[in-house]
């Protein structure tokens, strides 16, 4: 699917949007300053590739890690590849979107819908979204990946607050579960964290590009100073993450040894009777105490004594 967009007196205005096998009006492209392509087929890559002259980029293109090839200036305009948060089956993923500045126009290339490409799509329609051209259009929408990663910071150092009460506090509480919440909150963030370094990277690029529009290099060093301060976060939830990670193995272990502890007592009070039961037990002709009378309570009376004189030293050394 591809959506066109125009700007307008600064307001970014979707002009249609074609799926499938339909065809591009040539005058609609031409007047299109943002192309979004989202999960382009076949037909839709070769008419953009026909129309702006170019090789779009191929997926595996697009994951490279290299500085190299993902921040580059070629024929075809400024490429910039950028990791951007994605949610799949309740769990957050990091996707790549290719970008590609011309002079012209901005094209946008992605293979999986992004909850930040609907959210800017939303506040254009609303005209909360205002840039002059394709390059700060560009910028804004790297500003509008660093407020949404902000946001997601957020609710995930909420959810860390609840999982902090429930471990530090909630003597009832499911430890098991706990670790499992604070797995999940752990790759989260290391997610988060990837995509801003990634940030970092392309913001420190478009900079060199863009020296000579003060306009533009002043809101990416405010985009780079908002980035500086999430990324202190990030730190401060993965030492957050670390140390309950770290109490809740604690207090596992703590339950674990004081099971451990308990069968070890009991061990312990129940040896001495089964000592005194093994005695009696053997089949020996003389044994003095067969001939006795009240053998039989002396015996249990002998077993209840050992068993209770081990529980009587534990209770006193207070080791229970």
């Amino acid at each position: 699917m591809i959506r066109l967009f125009e700007i307008k007196d600064g307001k970014i205005c979707e002009i249609c949007k074609l799926e499938g096998e339909q065809s591009f009006s040539l005058e609609t492209l031409r007047s299109a300053d943002w192309i979004d392509a989202l999960e382009p087929n076949d037909n839709e890559r070769e008419q953009l590739s026909s129309f702006l002259s170019i090789n779009l980029p191929e997926s595996d293109e697009i994951e490279e890690i290299e500085a190299s090839a993902r921040c580059f200036v070629d024929q075809a305009g400024i490429h910039v590849h950028s990791l951007f948060l994605a949610m799949s089956e309740g769990r957050h993923n990091t996707v790549t979107v290719a970008t590609i500045l011309q002079s012209d126009r901005l094209i946008t290339i992605r293979e999986t819908d992004i909850a930040d490409f609907r959210l800017l799509r939303l506040r254009a329609r609303k005209g909360q979204v205002i840039c002059n051209d394709p390059d700060g259009l560009l910028v804004t929408i790297l500003d509008q990946k660093i407020e949404n990663h902000a946001d997601t910071l957020e609710d995930i150092h909420r959810q860390l607050e609840d999982v902090s009460h429930l471990v530090l506090e909630d003597e009832g509480a499911d430890l098991e579960d706990a670790i499992s919440k604070l797995a999940k909150l752990e790759d989260s963030n290391g997610k988060i964290r990837l995509c801003l370094m990634d940030t970092q990277r392309d913001i420190s690029f478009l900079l060199k590009q863009f020296k000579d529009r003060p306009e533009l290099t002043e809101g990416l060093r405010e985009v780079m100073r908002d980035l500086d301060t999430l990324m202190g976060h990030t730190t401060f939830l993965f030492d957050k993450i670390n140390f309950l990670m770290d109490s809740t193995q604690g207090f596992i272990n703590i339950e674990q040894n004081q099971i451990i502890k308990t069968f070890s007592i009991a061990a312990v009070v129940f040896l001495p009777p089964t000592l005194v039961a093994s005695i009696y037990g053997m089949n020996f002709e003389f044994m003095p105490e067969l001939d006795w009378s009240l053998g039989y309570p002396w015996a249990l009376l002998l077993m209840v004594a050992s068993g209770f004189a081990p529980y009587w030293l534990f209770k006193r050394k207070g080791w229970l």
